[in-house]
């Protein structure tokens, strides 16, 4: 009997180690190296999926191009979730329990990284680099979590007061949507504005998906606000800031990272001229000063027959930095040996002007530096150096 069960107790210790060990190395053979991607590809933020998605594939191209890392080339799959974290979930299971993925790379999207990462951490998949400033990405602590976007909270913390003071006001307020994201730029704001001993003179919210901001702008203009904070994405940034201008109302206007896309000028035109917006890699310019950034653009452009955005230079980035981290790795890839290169792992500034990043055995985000541009002459233009909250 005691045999027996000893013998029961030793084949499921083997079986649960098997398991493990196979787990370790899912998504790794001998020539291949598989990732998923969970992007927007038909949703309302389909343009910056189709972005990411093309972002990520160039550089997988150039390493495969070169006999990929440690001989292995790597495979992208990429999911749709239509923006929609249910979908997201049904995206992660299948990536995870059917392709194998060894890593998520730049999912986008707050609430779909918040549905998916149970997933993927039950199958000790990490999740990496995903396409979000939420600083659940990288907080509470979790070894799969690897975050490289300086938070949305930090970005404005460390931004406004540079900005209140240089412009002088006396009066700053914040417009916000009615939701996560809009609380994340508000308590931004208002950190920032304890920090020289100031408060927001006056606050207002809008619905996620509205189209009128009439009432928010008069109330703004009422308070007499020298400084609005918007915790806006694209369309509420245009809206808003639009019909300030109509009413003649000229404040300074900031936004976060989220409102830091080529579409607010294209799409807004002459009235968005003058908004600041926090950021950490640099929208790339066919026409760029910087022939790195130059040579890189057109490449995409000649790959895909579409100019490149900021998200295609995320995704690039964040698979270049997997691709460092797999080479320091050695060519035994396994989830723990991906993690321990991790760990002592310097990402050099890039192309992009993106800040140095490093991480550790308790550091999971790269940077939590940010820098300002501003819309001059109908394109966005860097007016800071990097700042750190």
């Amino acid at each position: 009997m005691h045999r027996k069960a000893f013998l029961v107790f030793t084949f499921l210790a083997l079986a649960a180690t098997a398991a493990a060990a196979q787990n370790a190395n899912q998504g790794v053979t001998k020539n291949e190296i598989v990732l998923g991607s969970i992007q927007d590809l038909s949703g309302p933020i389909a343009a910056f999926g189709k972005q990411s998605r093309m972002g990520l594939q160039l550089r997988i191209d150039e390493i495969n191009e070169q006999g990929g890392v440690h001989g292995r080339k790597i495979r992208l799959i990429v999911e749709d979730s239509g923006y929609d974290p249910k979908r997201a979930v049904l995206a992660a299971q299948k990536l995870v329990n059917q392709d194998k993925i060894f890593a998520m790379v730049g999912h986008i999207g707050t609430a779909q990284n918040m549905a998916a990462m149970p997933v993927q951490f039950d199958k000790n998949v990490i999740n990496y680099m995903p396409l979000t400033a939420a600083r659940e990405m990288y907080e509470p602590f979790h070894r799969l979590k690897f975050a490289f976007l300086s938070s949305y909270y930090d970005q404005i913390r460390a931004a406004l007061p540079k900005l209140v003071k240089e412009k002088n006001a006396k009066k700053v307020c914040a417009l916000y949507q009615d939701d996560e994201f809009g609380l994340e730029v508000l308590r931004g704001a208002e950190a920032g504005l304890r920090a020289i001993n100031a408060e927001l003179a006056d606050r207002t919210t809008y619905k996620r998906g509205a189209t009128d901001f009439s009432s928010q702008v008069a109330k703004m203009k009422s308070s007499g606000c020298e400084v609005v904070v918007l915790g806006t994405i694209i369309r509420e940034t245009i809206g808003t800031i639009a019909e300030a201008r109509k009413t003649g109302y000229n404040p300074v206007f900031l936004g976060s990272a989220a409102a830091y896309t080529d579409l607010i000028h294209k799409l807004g035109g002459k009235a968005v001229e003058g908004f600041y917006a926090t950021h950490t890699t640099q929208h790339p310019y066919l026409d760029e000063a910087s022939q790195p950034l130059r040579f890189w653009a057109n490449k995409y452009k000649t790959r895909f027959n579409e100019d490149p955005s900021v998200f295609s230079a995320y995704a690039y980035n964040i698979m270049d930095a997997f691709i460092a981290a797999a080479q320091k790795a050695g060519p035994n890839l396994t989830t723990e040996s991906f993690i321990k290169a991790m760990d002592t792992l310097v990402i050099k500034p890039d192309i992009f002007g993106s800040p140095e990043a490093t991480f550790g055995p308790q550091k999971r985000l790269g940077s939590d530096m940010s820098r300002l541009s501003q819309i001059q002459d109908g394109r966005w233009k860097v007016v800071s150096d990097y700042v750190r909250p």
